[in-house]
């Protein structure tokens, strides 16, 4: 969990600040490299429907994948321009975002009860994302325009998690190899999860607020660079802090309120956080910036890990990669896709002279995702998860 996250957090973050500073990209450009990784989510399921679930131990497809990302990574760092950048994060993100529905997968397998022993070794990805931002902050690459080097950086810990991947927890095939059926071949068997009217509730909403969420990962770190947020990288890992914190507190709110009041509260973060970037500036009002940062772990953990955790609740014995697979597709697939594209083109028409209008470009994915809130308050019904003792 630490290394896959560190990976994905040493240089995502960061990117959108790494082709402005180095290719001059426009918004559109960003929102290209951006969308790779919902290009990458959105074929995710048929690669864990197909191969996880049917052939090879999750494990050892997790360190193969790794190991191939580690050259990609390696090779988008050293690249001269967008053109030749562009296709080796295409097909790192095709790769990687797999390897997300499979580290769930081979924690899920080991646990007797996920909903309270996942929290505590999910945290460990949060750790893991914290110190790449503490890297890159304190060694001053923002600032500098070295941020080749963060592609460099997670490239190597992208070779030792291939590596390592190997000596994890025997996390062998599942379901049944003499089925080859189209449905269950392309891993299409957890789309019967969406029978369940609750849990289709739930997807539609994962796919809304997602778009809403692409603002942040696209535009926070261009964001704070151009006010002149001093070590931007490093604040934002605050928001990884208050994740680590929050991730903690989720099994006892679940138990306690159930899995509507927990995304609601995860929506509602979001909701305010836009509103704190929209009027917040590097001065007198700084505070609103920090706070907006870390509103991250409620935004994440209450939406995002609880969604993780619900659909694994929800998914039959048989197919729980494809489950973590379906909901990857919603959330960092359709629902980004969408939202990175916006994005661009909304970061665009709110271009001025050194910069952007960004009070303009923070209210409109605020304002969406209040109607996401609105919507899923009034149709969800409340479950509750229950926890073993």
């Amino acid at each position: 969990m630490f290394l896959e996250f560190f990976i994905w957090g040493g240089w995502f973050v960061t990117m959108g600040t790494f082709l402005s500073q180095s290719f001059n990209a426009t918004g559109l450009q960003l929102a290209n490299a951006y969308e790779t990784q919902s290009i990458g989510a959105i074929i995710a399921p048929f690669i864990i429907g197909l191969i996880a679930d049917r052939y090879f131990s999750a494990q050892k497809i997790l360190g193969f994948l790794h190991l191939t990302g580690a050259f990609l990574l390696y090779k988008a760092g050293s690249s001269n321009d967008f053109s030749s950048f562009y296709p080796f994060v295409l097909l790192y993100m095709i790769l990687y975002m797999p390897t997300l529905a499979l580290v769930n997968s081979v924690a899920f397998r080991q646990m007797s009860d996920p909903s309270k022993e996942f929290p505590p070794i999910r945290v460990f990805g949060t750790v893991g994302w914290i110190i790449a931002g503490l890297v890159i902050g304190f060694l001053g690459w923002e600032s500098q325009s070295l941020l080749a080097n963060t592609f460099y950086l997670t490239s190597y810990a992208s070779l030792m998690l291939g590596l390592f991947s190997f000596i994890l927890p025997s996390t062998p095939p599942t379901a049944e190899k003499g089925d080859y059926s189209i449905k269950k071949i392309l891993g299409l068997d957890a789309l019967s999860l969406l029978k369940d009217k609750n849990y289709l509730i739930f997807f539609i909403s994962s796919i809304l607020i997602c778009i809403p969420l692409a603002f942040y990962y696209q535009h926070a770190n261009q964001f704070l660079n151009e006010l002149g947020m001093a070590r931007a990288a490093a604040v934002m890992s605050l928001g990884q802090i208050s994740e680590a914190l929050f991730i903690l507190l989720l099994p006892i709110f679940l138990k306690r309120y159930g899995i509507k009041i927990t995304l609601i509260v995860g929506m509602l973060a979001w909701v305010i956080r836009y509103i704190l970037f929209a009027y917040g500036d590097v001065g007198e009002t700084s505070w609103m910036l920090i706070l907006g940062v870390i509103l991250h772990g409620i935004c994440y953990d209450f939406f995002f890990v609880s969604g993780q955790i619900y659909t694994d609740n929800k998914a039959g014995e048989q197919f729980k990669s494809s489950a973590q697979g379906l909901i990857t597709l919603a959330t960092y697939g359709l629902g980004m896709l969408i939202g990175f594209r916006s994005a661009g083109y909304i970061t665009d028409q709110y271009a001025v002279h050194g910069g952007h209008d960004w009070t303009q470009i923070w209210m409109i994915p605020s304002g969406f995702a209040l109607l996401v809130l609105i919507f899923f308050i009034l149709t969800f019904k409340n479950e509750k998860i229950e926890l073993k003792q």
